[in-house]
This record gives structure tokens, sequence and C-alpha cells, in this order.
């Protein structure tokens, strides 16, 4: 079985009430809300990947304000066809940020094509990954510290 280790950085940012989110194409079709973030390349400090990966999905420009957790997933995908059965190990590393400049925007050729602020209390409502969910819940915890 083939292993692969993804390491990434994603941002809940929030004003006002709202959430910055971030739209990617579902798997089957359609389209989910996600954290803007993403993967980390080699040599990358994670700061600095967060801080990209939230102005090429948002065209905003972030502080980073603190580490909020660390998500681990795995995720074992079956051979199909000609593709090998792969051990996909996913760390996501959450990050609370702050928007201190920049314009919303869409990503142009990238893997999202809308970013958008969503009310906290509808959140819930949205079709979306469960990272939004794991991230909120760090930041929630956060908050009431």
């Amino acid at each position: 079985m083939r292993k692969r280790l993804r390491v990434s950085a994603y941002a809940i940012c929030v004003r006002q009430g709202q959430l910055l989110l971030a739209r990617s194409p579902a798997a089957g079709g359609g389209h989910e809300w996600v954290l803007p973030g993403g993967g980390m390349e080699h040599g990358e400090d994670p700061y600095d990947t967060v801080r990209r990966e939230v102005t090429e999905e948002t065209g905003y420009h972030i502080e980073v304000t603190a580490l909020l957790g660390v998500d681990s997933l795995r995720r074992p995908t079956p051979r199909r066809h000609l593709r090998p059965a792969t051990d996909h190990h996913a760390v996501r590393l959450i990050y609370e940020g702050h928007v201190t400049g920049g314009e919303l925007r869409p990503e142009v050729g990238g893997s999202t094509d809308l970013a958008a602020w969503h009310d906290l209390t509808e959140v819930h409502s949205l079709r979306r990954v469960g990272l939004v969910d794991v991230g909120l819940g760090m930041w929630r915890g956060r908050q009431r510290q």
C-alpha cells in the first residue's frame, strides 16, 4: 500500500459575526464550502502557507493571530483499476486569522471558484466539508477560555 502524507494549513477568519469561506467543487458534483487554506510546499513555513493560501483563494491578506489546533485524518483508499491502494494521512493546522488588507475576489485557475462571508448562525445549513466544523469547534473553544 502506498503511503501519502499531506500537511496543510487553514484559517478561521471571523469578523462581525461572519466566517470567511471558499467554495470548491465537490466529489459527485456541485460545490461545497471549505476553509481557506491548503497544502504546504516543501520547505515552507506553515504561517507562510496559510497566509499564501488565504490570499490565493480569497484576495485577502491576513495576520495569523493564533494556532487553534491540529487535526489529523487517515483515509485508506482501495486499489482501483490502475491506481494503487493508498493510505492517505492529512495533518491539518488550523489558525485564527485577522484580515489586514486586500479585496474579496474569487481564485482564478485554482482549487476554489468563489470566496464569501457567511453568518456564523447559518454555516450549519451550508454544504461544507467536515473541516469547517472542526475549525469552528476549535475557534469556539478558544473563545470560551
